[in-house]
């Protein structure tokens, strides 16, 4: 008798739940938001209590996208549990008030008395049947809510749905294809399998999805883009997807506060002719001065830095509240931008990756990933770099003018 697929158990498990909890990365992309939305849709439909969870604002460009009001930010209706450990104190009383919309618990004790360090408070949520995780290679990357709800992944039958190849494998099912352009590209397949009469991938879903193939092939533009994702888009376009509104709104919206923002780092470009790359940098003052958000700095580095002749690698620094952002793309397709990300812990595929570094100024953390980049192109190249020879790395105050 044949082992049953993990497509086949994907599709017992969701046959046979009721209630379903979608999950994706943090900083979350158009493959996220659009693999996140088209599945919850599906699965609405499918008569699914269903929710998916956003910890961040939805980027601008993203919010275009059907049923973009249906994420959530985190889990309703948690209850929130006090545990108080009493050793040997006799307790007396429990009881509560409440003072100026202030709930004060009190507990009175017989004999001995209670410390601060003893009292510990959580939040614990609503169990699921099965727990989705999608375009995550990791955990880690989902740390905002494996922290916070760790028992829900040990009382849920997890399922992970990625196609990157630093993925661990987590889910207790595996659909991990590292052949596929994104996780959206993955799902196509998936919502067939689910149907049974009537068709699922309808307009809606397909336009997620269609932006979630665009975002991660930079509208077929990248190396990764393969004859199965066109053969894909293809059939999302004929359900009914809208391609250029989803091209307009990716690549072609810009506000003012992003375009003074790309102005900045395109004021900072830092280049090294021999060893044929270039590094952008954007610092907390330069979102400051141009009011631009966090997000709006990932289009610099796809629209514009990927684009320069005569290089190999681009490299883009951004400063945001949880450390120095890094995003590597590679012009020359032989460069491999996961083992230079690798380096400091991140991940994504060879010819785009990226990583987060939570401790150093950017100043400091530009000056380590200058060294490696500059070690790893000098052995690729075959040039011997002379010692000591590294090049300053430009400052992040602005030349006057």
């Amino acid at each position: 008798m044949s082992e049953i697929t993990p497509k086949q158990q994907f599709v017992s498990l969701i046959s046979n739940a009721k209630k379903i909890l979608l999950l994706s990365h943090e900083n979350p992309d158009a493959d996220a938001i659009g693999s996140l939305l088209g599945l919850l849709i599906v699965l609405r439909r499918l008569k699914k209590e269903a929710i998916a969870i956003c910890p961040d604002d939805l980027p601008s460009n993203l919010q275009f996208l059907p049923f973009a009001s249906m994420l959530k930010k985190d889990l309703e209706n948690q209850d929130l549990v006090i545990n108080i450990d009493c050793g040997n104190v006799a307790l007396d009383k429990l009881g509560y008030k409440m003072e100026d919309h202030t709930l004060k618990i009190v507990v009175k004790t017989l004999q001995g008395s209670l410390k601060k360090e003893n009292l510990s408070v959580f939040l614990t949520a609503e169990d699921y049947d099965v727990v989705i995780v999608l375009d995550a290679p990791d955990l880690e990357r989902i740390s905002y809510f494996y922290q916070e709800h760790p028992e829900l992944f040990y009382r849920s039958v997890v399922v992970n749905i990625d196609h990157h190849p630093t993925n661990t494998y987590f889910g207790k099912v595996n659909l991990v294809d590292l052949t596929a352009t994104s996780t959206s590209e993955i799902l196509i397949g998936l919502i067939e399998a689910l149907e049974k009469e009537e068709k699922l991938i309808d307009k809606a879903v397909a336009h997620c999805l269609l932006a979630g193939i665009i975002g991660d092939t930079g509208s077929f533009q990248n190396s990764n883009t393969t004859p199965k994702s066109l053969t894909c888009a293809a059939q999302l376009l004929a359900a009914g997807a809208d391609q250029q509104q989803i091209v307009q709104n990716l690549f072609k919206t810009k506000s003012l506060s992003t375009l003074r923002l790309w102005g900045r780092v395109l004021q900072q470009i830092q280049e090294d002719r021999q060893l044929r790359f270039v590094l952008g940098r954007a610092n907390k003052t330069d979102f400051q001065e141009s009011n631009a958000k966090e997000e709006e700095i990932s289009g610099v580095i796809d629209e514009l830095l990927r684009s320069l002749p005569d290089y190999d690698l681009v490299i883009l620094l951004s400063e945001k509240e949880k450390g120095v952002a890094g995003s590597l793309r590679a012009i020359n397709p032989t460069v491999d931008c996961l083992e230079i990300a690798k380096t400091f812990g991140g991940g994504g595929h060879r010819g785009a990756a990226g990583f987060l570094v939570k401790e150093g100024s950017i100043e400091e953390v530009a000056q380590q990933v200058v060294a490696k980049v500059r070690e790893y192109q000098a052995k690729r190249l075959g040039l011997n770099l002379v010692p000591n020879s590294t090049p300053p790395v430009i400052s992040s105050e602005k030349p006057t003018s």
